[in-house]
């Protein structure tokens, strides 16, 4: 498949219909002044097998439509980084394959999903950020979080990402970051992570399997009952979990 480097620097199938066009389209980007506010269709409630239904509060979309709009400009308009995306044959989440190198991250998008990669480019945005010392510009409050702490806000902040990209931008089901939000919006997040990426985060899980075991139990069968399966670290195979 031939790549292209698009205005952000980012490297992209030239037939990805991704959110960030989606969103680019709302905006009206071009000619546009800079009061550049997307139109948010309607918002539609998320479902998957189990019949689970998830819906987003109008008013929360809006406040995830205004960051993530500044953020998809800052990474198609900012000549001071690169982020490339690059396409593979398999299912995956950012931080499986996410690498920085200087002033440019590279990661790998299931090529069959088009869609999830304004998700990825938001986490190795913000991830990039926090190497180049530039995080305060979009997460001020979290800006000095290492590890775990600041994991838990980047992540937070692409599964808003996507809860947008499905309920109002008609992004079509991808099952690790259907998890993800899932996981996020029924207050399981951390239990998510710490699950799923056990050996990255060893210290945290500890503390969790010895003071918290019960939430643990909770979030497990919680999991189970959504999804019908065991969650990420808990199955084998399961993408999202560390390697």
């Amino acid at each position: 498949m031939s790549l292209t480097v698009s205005a952000a620097g980012s490297v992209r199938p030239r037939s990805s219909l991704v959110l960030a066009t989606v969103l680019a389209v709302a905006l009206g980007w071009a000619g546009c002044g800079s009061g550049r506010t997307v139109a948010v269709p309607p918002i539609r409630p998320i479902i998957v097998s189990s019949g689970e239904r998830l819906r987003a509060a109008p008013e929360r979309v809006d406040s995830i439509v205004v960051w993530l709009e500044a953020e998809t400009i800052n990474i198609q308009e900012d000549p001071t980084f690169l982020i490339r995306a690059v396409p593979t044959a398999r299912e995956t989440l950012p931080w499986l394959t996410l690498s920085i190198e200087g002033d440019t991250a590279s990661f790998q998008y299931d090529r069959s999903h088009p869609d999830i990669t304004t998700v990825f480019d938001v986490y190795a945005h913000l991830h990039l950020m926090k190497t180049m010392g530039r995080l305060d510009e979009w997460l001020p409050e979290h800006a000095d979080k290492q590890g775990f702490e600041l994991e838990r806000e980047v992540v937070a902040r692409i599964a808003d990402a996507w809860l947008i990209g499905r309920a109002a931008f008609g992004a079509p089901a991808y099952g690790p970051l259907d998890e993800l939000i899932y996981a996020n919006e029924a207050g399981y997040l951390d239990p998510f992570l710490l699950v799923a990426r056990a050996e990255e985060f060893p210290e945290e899980r500890a503390a969790w399997d010895r003071d918290r075991a019960e939430e643990l139990e909770a979030y497990r069968t919680w999991f189970r009952r959504v999804f019908d399966r065991e969650p990420p670290g808990l199955r084998e195979g399961a993408v999202g979990q560390a390697r």
